[in-house]
């Protein structure tokens, strides 16, 4: 076979088996649901998240200020977020943050979200694994990266307030998220 033929198909099966289908939805026995894996806004304001995710987005008044003096640092970040939709924290901090982030002009294809199980059995891990070696433990969990390494995190909920955990985190102050890992940050 001709070896250029080979490698297109290669990579070709490799693309679609990586392949994951964003803002997946389980439904268990009691007809509650939750998204599973990767996820995007379009899923959080979808029928059945709406109710808590347009309100917490809405209801938000973001710190201007704030914004002001984080958007240029911010912008040179990537983001990675674990959540749950069955979470309670998720529920309230994550459309806080995302509204954070569109009011300073994020890129937001440097957000990256993960929507983790709460069923007993996969507690807290997401299909394709990608809390893996990274110390998720509670949820919301907002991982900032810069120059393709961790900087720091906020973990479950902020320690002053988004804008202002953020801030540290970028302009790379000394901030402690409210449960430390064993990772550590330089």
């Amino acid at each position: 076979m001709n070896p250029l033929i080979l490698i297109t198909l290669l990579l070709l099966a490799f693309s679609n088996s990586s392949a994951q289908t964003i803002n997946q939805e389980v439904k268990l026995e009691n007809d509650r649901v939750f998204l599973l894996g990767q996820i995007d806004e379009n899923g959080l304001a979808s029928n059945s998240y709406q109710n808590w995710y347009k309100p917490n987005y809405e209801d938000y008044q973001v710190d201007t200020n704030s914004i002001t003096s984080i958007k240029n640092e911010l912008s040179k970040h990537k983001i990675l977020v674990f959540m749950g939709t069955w979470c309670g924290d998720s529920k309230r901090e994550v459309p806080r943050f995302i509204k954070i982030l569109k009011a300073a002009d994020f890129p937001m294809e440097n957000l990256k979200m993960v929507a983790v199980d709460g069923r007993k059995d996969n507690y807290k891990k997401s299909p394709a694994g990608e809390e893996w070696g990274l110390s998720i433990k509670r949820v919301p969990t907002f991982i900032f990266y810069k120059d393709g390494k961790e900087t720091n995190r906020i973990i479950e909920s902020p320690i002053t307030s988004l804008e202002a955990d953020i801030k540290a985190i970028v302009n790379n102050e000394l901030y402690t998220p409210n449960y430390p890992t064993s990772l550590h940050f330089d």
